[in-house]
């Protein structure tokens, strides 16, 4: 055990940082961790030596394994002051489940760059939203109908299993411009990423084939020494993120975590290209 920690501790420590890095700003920004875990481990992984297409879907796999615990946490705490609509998850969840499942037995079979790309589009969305809809009127009075629902749910399912995020970068957003209440939205999103991230992750290890130059301790398309790493680091950590928010400016703190977030989608658009 000794031998394995002294060969492999500076892959440990990258991982121990990403669990600081991501419990800090989820809890300082509440943004969720998969949009800042995902880009950490991208870059992480490539850096030992792990192909950018490689590096990808294990860090869209493994992301998603840590927002099990995390969600569990969270959708307590929200439901705790009355923030989970119950009754949008029960008629939803079937459509999400669907889109997940689809997601992330595609990302067990499609090309990490092609992943890449994804993610870079929707961090490079996230970030305009937060740095130019921030207090901007609604776009809809209300939700749409059956169908435009159904399209929703299932597209937050199959979007964010594709590149480990919880669910809350992308239906926050929807439902807010829904003209759906800020905090219960949020709230829903931590139900959401559960129904999101347990099955995706259980799907990656089932059907997900570690590549040849996977880091070590990768179980199909998970790496459990980052889960073990990172995920208590990331609980513990939150509230610390959530005390330094009481006494800083957590407005501008946001905008200029959109601006590093659009920097790195576009910087992994780029990898793409150049």
């Amino acid at each position: 055990m000794i031998e394995f920690i002294e060969n492999n501790l500076h892959s440990l420590l990258g991982l121990v940082a990403t669990g600081v890095f991501a419990g800090l700003l989820a809890g300082l920004l509440g943004v969720g961790g998969g949009i800042i875990i995902v880009p950490v481990l991208f870059f992480l992984f490539q850096s030992y030596g792990v192909s950018a297409e490689s590096a990808m879907a294990i860090a869209t796999a493994t992301s998603l394994a840590t927002i099990i615990p995390t969600s569990i946490s969270s959708i307590r705490s929200h439901h705790r002051k009355g923030n989970v609509d119950f009754g949008l998850i029960k008629s939803w969840a079937v459509f999400i489940l669907i889109g997940v499942i689809t997601g992330s037995w595609l990302v067990t079979r499609v090309d990490g760059t092609w992943l890449t790309g994804q993610f870079g589009v929707i961090a490079t969305l996230s970030a305009l939203n937060m740095l130019l809809r921030t207090g901007k009127p609604v776009l809809f009075q209300q939700l749409p109908g059956r169908y435009g629902q159904t399209m929703m749910a299932s597209s937050i399912g199959f979007f964010s299993s594709m590149v480990g995020i919880g669910g809350g970068t992308i239906s926050v957003p929807l439902l807010t411009i829904c003209n759906y209440p800020a905090h219960k939205a949020v709230g829903t999103a931590a139900a959401i990423g559960l129904i999101i991230s347990l099955p995706g992750t259980l799907t990656m290890l089932a059907f997900g084939i570690s590549p040849d130059d996977a880091p070590a301790g990768t179980l199909g398309l998970v790496n459990l020494f980052g889960l073990v790493c990172i995920v208590p680091l990331t609980v513990i950590f939150a509230p610390v993120g959530a005390s330094l928010a009481a006494k800083l400016d957590a407005l501008k703190l946001k905008k200029v975590f959109a601006v590093v977030l659009l920097i790195t989608g576009l910087r992994m658009l780029a990898q793409l290209y150049l």
